[in-house]
């Protein structure tokens, strides 16, 4: 009678536990935010940002966590196989979040089905340029020398899959360009090139290419937006050059699908008050960024943005990969 006397009352003590476990409000130990890229790249940096004011608005830890590999996919999937309690987050970017499922055939997430979304992380707008003694004065006249000189040019960019590739790729075939493409290891190598006039032009994030503008290194041509970013003032706007290609690059936080919708609304909150930071506004400044306004806050806005991107550079990205897979293989460096 003792015996099963103790074993009932265990019973009764991990139930209670268990009940009181759940019955302890959200969060109750720190969060793991995973970002599939490497420490000091441009997602990790804003993931760092706000996580560390989402951690004082939730009242725990968000620790962040670099898993790299296979073009963020590493990651993702991860996030996206992880328990849906909230304990386990992820920053992805343009990439992970709307080009991956063109450019990798087993990709085991699907950006728009496998997360709970919570929100725009920021937007950066993708900036045109190209080596300093290009001959052109505007972006129009680029435009017209790069349709005129196509093959005999060459795009950088920091690797399949990148920032750069995709919005090169969608670049190139708005404008029907057909350059030789050098593939890098990063952005840092490819920029190098640029500066030394190894390549001739490139379209990437703002952010990575705002030191070289400033230095007068490289040409800018324009800022791939439909406003002037504040920390480039003297760049002028695709759209106010009258040119149709507006292409920002953009990082977003998502849970694993079926997160609770209690914990993705705090969660979204939290991302919400460190974005209306006046501290963080002025780092966003200084990374060529922008925070999302308004309606384009939440989980609602970002299942639109995915779904919206997929659609626009999911066909671009295959057409251009069934080219350079009849090609010869792009140098690598």
């Amino acid at each position: 009678m003792r015996t099963r006397s103790l074993i009932a009352a265990f019973a009764a003590a991990v139930v209670g536990f268990a009940h009181a476990a759940a019955a302890q409000p959200y969060p109750s130990k720190p969060i793991t935010v995973i970002v599939p890229f490497a420490a000091g790249g441009p997602t990790d940096v804003v993931t760092r940002l706000v996580s560390e004011h989402m951690s004082r608005t939730l009242g725990q830890q968000l620790v962040v966590e670099n898993v790299g590999g296979a073009g963020g996919s590493t990651g993702m999937t991860r996030a996206a196989q992880a328990a849906p309690d909230g304990y386990t987050i992820a920053v992805g970017n343009m990439g992970t979040q709307s080009a991956a499922p063109a450019l990798y055939a087993n990709l085991k997430y699907d950006p728009a089905k496998s997360f709970a979304q919570v929100g725009i992380v920021n937007y950066t707008p993708q900036a045109i340029v190209a080596k300093k003694d290009t001959a052109a004065k505007n972006l129009k006249e680029f435009l017209a020398y790069l349709q005129a000189n196509h093959a005999k040019l060459s795009y950088g960019h920091a690797g399949v899959g990148s920032i750069s590739y995709v919005s090169g790729t969608v670049f190139n075939s708005k404008f029907g360009l057909k350059p030789g493409l050098v593939a890098y290891r990063g952005t840092a190598p490819a920029l190098n090139d640029l500066v030394g006039g190894q390549i001739d032009y490139m379209v990437d994030q703002s952010l990575n290419v705002i030191p070289q503008i400033k230095a007068g290194t490289i040409k800018v041509y324009a800022v791939a937006a439909p406003a002037r970013l504040e920390s480039l003032p003297d760049v002028p706007t695709t759209k106010e050059l009258g040119v149709d290609f507006i292409f920002s690059a953009w990082n977003a936080m998502v849970a694993p699908k079926d997160t609770p919708k209690e914990i993705v609304a705090k969660l979204a909150d939290a991302l919400s008050k460190a974005l209306d930071d006046p501290k963080i506004k002025a780092r966003y400044v200084e990374l060529g960024s922008t925070a999302p306004q308004g309606a384009d806050r939440g989980p609602a806005a970002l299942q639109k943005l995915v779904e919206s991107e997929m659609a626009r550079i999911t066909p671009v990205l295959k057409e251009a990969l069934a080219a350079a897979a009849a090609a010869q293989p792009a140098q690598k460096k």
